[in-house]
């Protein structure tokens, strides 16, 4: 063993120490010219000119150049319609990810009053059997009058809303059909003469 760490101790020891060496010119050798760099082989010029040829296509180079202009406008398209709905992607992916944390960090009694105002929903569901305008009005009714019970303050601010705006419409439709009767049914021609005259 000890001849084994002798033997690496000897050539690791000596890669440690540094000398100095002196070079001496010679006497007897000529002096030397500088050489420019243009004169060096590296950076020499071809003599002959050389030529760009572009090479002709081949048939499957011109069916894909083919098909991408055949696909220039449906790409197009898709990255307009891509730079339109990303916007409105980012906001509704935030929007789950702000429901998500809300729902983790839920105020006492969200999750009970959440059931009830579901429960309410169902049994209006039920309760609307037969009739299509049933099963459209009654789920959202139910539902609504539960919310309102344990959120009265934001259920005045909907029905404020809701009430404004369903007044609006029910005068549009007004004027619409009011339009609508004046020029079919008041008309010099067509009105019909009543039973008590001739």
């Amino acid at each position: 063993m000890f001849k084994v760490i002798q033997r690496s101790v000897g050539p690791a020891s000596l890669s440690l120490l540094t000398f100095k060496v002196y070079a001496s010119q010679k006497k007897d050798s000529p002096p030397k010219t500088c050489v420019r760099v243009n004169e060096l082989s590296l950076y020499s010029v071809p003599e002959g000119q050389s030529k760009y040829v572009e090479e002709p296509r081949t048939k499957l180079e011109e069916s894909i150049s083919h098909l991408r202009e055949y696909c220039k406008p449906y790409t197009s398209w898709c990255q307009e319609m891509y730079s339109q709905t990303e916007p409105k992607m980012q906001s509704l992916v935030q929007w789950g990810l702000d429901s998500y944390e809300y729902l983790q960090n839920a105020p006492p009694g969200f999750f009970p009053r959440l059931g009830v105002i579901g429960f309410a929903g169902i049994v209006g569901l039920l309760l609307a059997r037969g009739s299509k305008i049933k099963k459209l009005v009654y789920p959202p009714g139910f539902m609504g009058l539960a919310a309102s019970l344990y959120y009265p303050q934001q259920a005045i601010v909907f029905v404020q809303v809701s009430g404004e705006k369903l007044y609006d419409w029910g005068l549009r439709g007004y004027i619409v059909i009011e339009d609508l009767w004046k020029e079919n049914f008041q008309k010099p021609g067509n009105v019909k003469n009543s039973p008590g005259t001739k």
